[in-house]
């Protein structure tokens, strides 16, 4: 809330004009609550940030007293205004911050800078040093596979008026810093940058109701417009133009996937009815902007037949054109898109079993033309009009937004996303048992080991009877699973078999658990023995310890399997499996977690390898840290050899979407990102090796003992299940209206049962991140005591510099440790009651934060956290002022609705204030909250 005055940001250095941009957004949210709540509330406000600075820097004690005198003496409507004024500090500083790296970027490449490592040239480059020909290139473009996967926001409580006001505020500072050159023109952005913070400022921020699943559908659909339409083909344009590939040549090697509305483990809201309507929705979007970006390029191409000589090609189209306005008659290229207008038209009204009511010339709409069976037909369509145009030497036209359709038909096909199903192994496997009971009385297929279900099941992949019988009424589980594999055969009759790929199996732990989703698959004619055939992808998804130590034995075992080789080798013999960052991270912990996700994936690459079969992997990462996220080119950079080979799928999780694809420049960055860490990975294998064997025995060492220590704390603590009940917002998470999906697998209050994304973002919310960091203190503590102090730290150090898994690792867990905060957290600590209970946990909390901390910088060699990363470093002072008083607020809040609740009469106001505090504090933590 800094007063001062705005400065131009083209007369300081980058790092001061994002200083700049995040006082002049401050003083104008400042202004404005000032402006409508009055004087006494800004100062109030004002009075709390600088209590909370002065507690952060000193840890003064004074300051946290006269805080919590302040914070107590205050009207539950006042904390709800505050919490709301930090929660809007919090998101204008994000997106200060989002600007500002944009801005970097862009003054790289302005420079003439050698290109940054993870962008798309950079990658070129690195793999050129490493002996990618031109040749290998486009083999590689030629067979690679990257898909961002989408996923629903798990924790999203802010309403779309409010995300569309905050993406107007960053665009306003983009044209701000481009397009300003005059003061009338600078006062007049800021103008509109004022009344954009008073629309936020008076608009209701939380949703009244809960998310249902279509809503998350729909607001995913919103990045294909901010972001993936525009950026997706300007990505495939710029590889053409690097790899000398002419126009809509390459493959498909770029895919944005959907697992929202498809993913039902644990979601009971997912059903057959809104699988249907899920890609009905993604195909009205898809097909609203092929028909739009039809109908803009037939303004574009006014063409005279008199002047230009078009194909014969193009001259079929353009005579079958429904369009007969003489005023049109010798304009070849308008009468051919008019064409392709119809029939994309038809084919909406067929696909969707509606009229088209958009916006579209009369002749075009009654035109009664033949729908396009295939998205290739259409695609083949516009490349006639694209090869007509560079026949007369027209052909940079073809480049543009014609160009972009082409590229966007074949990206995103009739249904825009591959829409992925997941379901819990469980689930599977009670409806095979009920199934199998039904048509073979006496079979009790759940009291069978292992080797009897996996030999039951395999014997019945063999024949093409089927086991269920619309005769008979099964249970309601039985009958709703198979709804919806009919419903998927349903959708690749209608949409084609591109719609949905792949389908998912949540706690894999056996062979057999990939049986009976095949045996479910045949019973809809997804899978049909005679013919050999699969039709989608059948996908293992490994997720706890236990099962990624597993997973190499699972594959080997399936592999053995004639019968499913056979359906792999009509898919290519490429094979995918998942491995799950979250649960393992909530079983095991952070250490044990990265050590045994590596470790699988070396044991995959093996049992792929022996073989022939083509491995490719699925990331399951989460935004937070503590669910695998961080920084997507290193993870991807630090895979071991063999583990990309240029396919790779990624999770992209609801709470990190909108940061990474909320505006067009930052989407493509990310995009970049991604293709680049594949490309490099995939041309220089060797540089994810670690430096030599000790390496990997001393990481198995410490995740030995970090595993230890974590299960100690967190499963074997007596009272720690109602420590973390109370001291963390987890029972307030639960009661959100967040997404479709509830926050425990079961209505009990164990960790077992939780979902990982609550139990990471209970955490983070009280600045502990404890499954970002716990057990690596006492982990280094032993090892080196094993080891020897002066031989085991020198070995460690080695290792940060030599394997990029470790120091991968390291990095991470420096982000998170950096962002907590022990003297905030033991202001939740003192929400436990039982002062017994808080004294015997707590402290263990602090202790081995400490020693983390001291064990991390002594192997990193930093005086202080983020010393190596002065530009993360910065962002995250820079969120401090305004994400510490929500803290505080928090707990004062906690403290109250609490109490309340217990007299049951908790206030609408304060519970509305825990919400937005919530929001607030995972929007300034980001990529750990």
């Amino acid at each position: 809330m800094d007063t001062s005055a705005a400065k131009t940001p083209h007369s300081e250095s980058l790092d001061d004009a994002l200083l700049e941009d995040i006082r002049l957004l401050g003083r104008i949210l400042g202004d404005t609550i000032r402006a409508i709540d009055g004087p006494a509330t800004y100062e109030m406000i004002e009075s709390i940030r600088q209590l909370a600075v002065r507690f952060h820097r000193e840890q003064d004690k004074s300051a946290q007293a006269e805080l919590e005198t302040i914070l107590a003496g205050l009207s539950d409507n006042q904390v709800n205004s505050i919490t709301r004024a930090f929660s809007y500090f919090s998101a204008l500083a994000n997106i200060a911050e989002d600007h500002h790296h944009t801005r970097r970027w862009r003054a790289h490449i302005i420079a003439g800078s050698a290109p940054r490592e993870d962008s798309l040239a950079g990658g070129l480059m690195q793999a050129r040093a490493h002996g990618f020909d031109e040749l290998a290139l486009k083999t590689f473009f030629g067979d690679a596979y990257i898909s961002p996967v989408l996923t629903a926001h798990p924790t999203e409580v802010q309403r779309r008026s409010i995300l569309d006001c905050l993406d107007a505020i960053a665009a306003l500072l983009t044209r701000r810093d481009r397009l300003v050159d005059t003061r009338e023109e600078r006062e007049e952005v800021e103008a509109e940058l004022r009344a954009k913070v008073v629309t936020l400022w008076q608009t209701r921020m939380l949703r009244k109701n809960k998310l249902s699943v279509l809503d998350e559908v729909g607001n995913a659909l919103i990045y294909f417009d901010t972001t993936f339409f525009s950026e997706v083909p300007k990505l495939y344009a710029a590889v053409e133009r690097a790899t000398g590939v002419g126009l809509a040549e390459l493959p498909t090697f770029l895919e944005i996937g959907s697992w929202i509305g498809g993913d039902r483990d644990g979601n009971p809201f997912v059903d057959a009815l809104v699988l249907r309507e899920t890609l009905a929705a993604q195909a009205e979007k898809a097909l609203n902007h092929y028909i739009t970006e039809a109908r803009e390029l037939h303004k574009e191409l006014p063409f005279a037949s008199l002047l230009v000589k078009v194909t014969p090609e193009l001259q079929v189209l353009a005579e079958a054109s429904p369009d007969k306005s003489e005023h049109r008659a010798g304009e070849p290229y308008r009468l051919a898109l008019a064409s392709v207008q119809a029939r994309l038209v038809a084919t909406y009204e067929v696909l969707l079993g509606r009229p088209y009511v958009g916006t579209i010339s009369p002749a075009v709409l009654g035109a009664r033309a033949v729908p396009y069976a295939e998205v290739e037909d259409f695609a083949g369509d516009l490349l006639v009009v694209a090869r007509s145009l560079e026949a007369h030497g027209a052909g940079a036209l073809a480049q543009g937004r014609l160009g972009a359709l082409l590229r966007s038909a074949r990206a995103f096909g009739w249904t825009l996303a591959p829409l992925d199903l997941r379901q819990n192994s469980a689930v599977h496997e009670r409806v095979v048992a009920e199934l199998l009971a039904v048509a073979q009385p006496g079979t009790d297929y759940l009291a069978l080991d292992e080797q009897a279900r996996s030999r039951l099941l395999l014997k019945e992949l063999e024949t093409a009877r089927p086991l269920a019988s619309r005769h008979v009424r099964y249970s309601a589980e039985t009958a709703k699973e198979l709804a919806i594999f009919d419903e998927a055969r349903a959708a690749h009759l209608r949409y084609g078999k591109r719609c949905i790929r792949t389908m998912i199996i949540s706690k894999t732990d056996g062979l057999s658990d990939m049986l009976e989703l095949a045996v479910l698959l045949k019973e809809a004619g997804l899978l049909r023995p005679a013919e050999s055939a699969l039709d989608v992808n059948i996908v293992p998804l490994f997720e706890t310890i236990q099962d990624l130590r597993a997973a190499a034995g699972i594959m080997e075992a399936l592999f053995s399997s004639l019968v499913y080789r056979r359906l792999l080798a009509r898919r290519g013999d490429v094979q995918e499996v998942m491995l799950g960052y979250s649960d393992s991270n909530k079983d095991g912990g952070f250490i044990t977690s990265g050590w045994e996700l590596y470790r699988a994936e070396l044991g995959l690459v093996d049992v792929f390898a022996r073989h022939q079969v083509r491995i490719r992997l699925f990331h399951g990462r989460g935004g937070s840290v503590g669910r695998g996220g961080g920084p997507s080119y290193h993870a991807i950079v630090a895979q071991p050899h063999g583990a990309v080979q240029g396919q790779i799928r990624l999770t992209e999780q609801g709470e990190v979407i909108a940061a990474k694809y909320g505006t067009a420049e930052v989407g493509r960055r990310n995009l970049e990102v991604i293709l680049a860490a594949t490309l490099v990975v995939s041309a220089s294998p060797a540089a994810a090796q670690p430096a030599d064997a000790e390496c990997l025995a001393a990481l198995g060492e410490l995740s030995d003992h970090a595993f230890a220590a974590y299960r100690n704390l967190v499963y074997e603590t007596d009272g720690f299940e109602d420590y973390f009940w109370r001291s963390t917002v987890i029972s307030e998470i639960s009661a959100l209206n967040l997404g479709s999906r509830p926050a425990s697998r079961s209505k009990s209050r164990s960790i077992e049962d939780l979902r990982a994304i609550p139990w990471v973002f209970s955490w983070a919310q009280c600045r502990i991140m404890l499954p970002g960091w716990y057990g690596f203190g006492t982990a280094v503590e032993q090892f080196l005591a094993a080891r020897g102090e002066a031989d085991g730290m020198a070995l460690l150090q080695r290792m940060v510099l030599d394997w990029p898994v470790f120091s991968t690792l390291l990095s991470n867990m420096d982000m998170v440790l950096a962002k907590a905060d022990m003297g905030i957290a033991a202001r939740y600590a003192n929400l436990v009651q039982d002062e017994g209970l808080r004294a015997s946990i707590f402290p263990r909390i602090v202790a081995e934060y400490e020693r983390t901390v001291k064990y991390l910088l002594a192997i990193t060699g930093q005086e202080a956290l983020l010393d190596h990363n002065p530009v993360l470093r910065r962002a995250v002072i820079n969120r401090f002022p305004y994400l510490d008083p929500l803290n505080h607020v928090q707990v004062e809040m906690l403290r109250r609705y609490r109490e309340q609740s217990v007299e049951g009469a908790a206030s609408e106001r304060i519970r509305r204030g825990v919400h937005i505090s919530i929001n607030g504090i995972a929007s300034g933590l980001r990529n750990s909250g």
